[in-house]
This record gives C-alpha cells, sequence and structure tokens, in this order.
C-alpha cells in the first residue's frame, strides 16, 4: 500500500521555487532544497523527480503566474502607451528585499543561455504571447496618435521586452525604487508621438 503524502504539494514547490529564485540553479543545494521544502529526500525524487525536473516546474510555475500579470498590466489601460507604462513600472516591488530578487525567468536567461533545450523550449511558450499583446498595443497607439507612427511595432516590443530584462537585471544589482521608475519612464518616453 503506497504511503500517502504528508505535504501540500503546491506549497513546497513555492518553497522550493524561492530558493531557486533567490540562489539560482546551480546556487541552490538538494540539501537547501530539502530544508526549505520541509520534506525529505525520497519525497522530493517521488514527487518531483531530480533536481533539474523541479527547477522547471517551478520556473514554469513563475513565468505563468509572471505573463499573466505582464498582461494584466499591459491590457489594463485603455490607452496602449499607459498599460505599456503599467507593465514596465509594476515590474518591480517597493518591497527592497523581493526587488532584489529580480526576476526569475531573466535570472534562469542569465544562468543559462542557451545551452539549456528543456528551459528554451519553456521560455518559447511565454515570450511570444507578451511580445505578440505588445505588437498590438503599439499598433493600437498609433492608431490612437499618441505613439510615435514612424516606430516598427515589432521593434517597440523587443525594445520593451529588453527594457523589462535589463529593468529585473537592475533591480537584482540593487537599483532602488525609483532609479527603475525613471529608467522605465525614459523607455516609455521613447515610444511617444510628437505632439
Amino acid at each position: 500500500m503506497a504511503r500517502q503524502r504528508e505535504f501540500d504539494v503546491d506549497e513546497v514547490l513555492q518553497r522550493a521555487m524561492g530558493v531557486f529564485w533567490r540562489k539560482g540553479f546551480a546556487g541552490t543545494s538538494t540539501d537547501d532544497l530539502l530544508e526549505a521544502m520541509g520534506i525529505g529526500r525520497q519525497s522530493l525524487y517521488n514527487t518531483f523527480g531530480d533536481k533539474k525536473a523541479l527547477y522547471l516546474k517551478t520556473l514554469e510555475v513563475y513565468q505563468d503566474r509572471m505573463i499573466r500579470g505582464h498582461l494584466s498590466r499591459l491590457n489594463g489601460q485603455k490607452s496602449p502607451l499607459k498599460g505599456i507604462k503599467e507593465l514596465l513600472t509594476g515590474l518591480f516591488s517597493k518591497d527592497d528585499e523581493l526587488r532584489s530578487m529580480g526576476c526569475m525567468g531573466v535570472g534562469s536567461v542569465a544562468e543559462f543561455g542557451t545551452a539549456d533545450p528543456d528551459l528554451i523550449a519553456l521560455w518559447s511558450r511565454a515570450s511570444p504571447l507578451l511580445s505578440k499583446r505588445l505588437i498590438e498595443r503599439v499598433e493600437e497607439g498609433q492608431s490612437f496618435k499618441e505613439i510615435d507612427p514612424s516606430i516598427r511595432p515589432e521593434e517597440a516590443a523587443g525594445f520593451v521586452q529588453t527594457l523589462m530584462a535589463g529593468l529585473q537585471i537592475a533591480a537584482r544589482g540593487g537599483a532602488d525604487f525609483q532609479q527603475l521608475r525613471k529608467l522605465a519612464m525614459f523607455g516609455v518616453d521613447r515610444l511617444k508621438a510628437e505632439k
């Protein structure tokens, strides 16, 4: 008879995510995970597989949550330009500790680059969703005459996504809330149509 799990899978997954988010994949030991998750080694392997499988699962959960948040902020304003502003300024927390963690997704790209096909597959599911909606919002902004009509929407979307990654790296490097907000607003201002 199989033994029943004595822990909440979602809860221990969130704890593992916190460790990977702070320390990265290479910087996280199995012992770090076991201590944070409050489970035994065999429970970890039986439930999640190995460390890499657990990392991929936590990153997938994190990425899904972040994309939903990004799209919600981007779509939450009637004005496309204001939606882009909300997208960018909503990336970072006023809480110093949380902000200094940056973005787990950006951290995974920085750590692995293009070396891991599983991660590339994971990233390739999320990035196009945001890119597609950014392109649409830029086109809407151009039709409303609030975004520069000479900007190619695909390039503007790429610029915004690159700025998002840069802001998260700056946050991880210690940039404070006001510095990050100013950088985000500088990026938004580059998109504005001339009056």
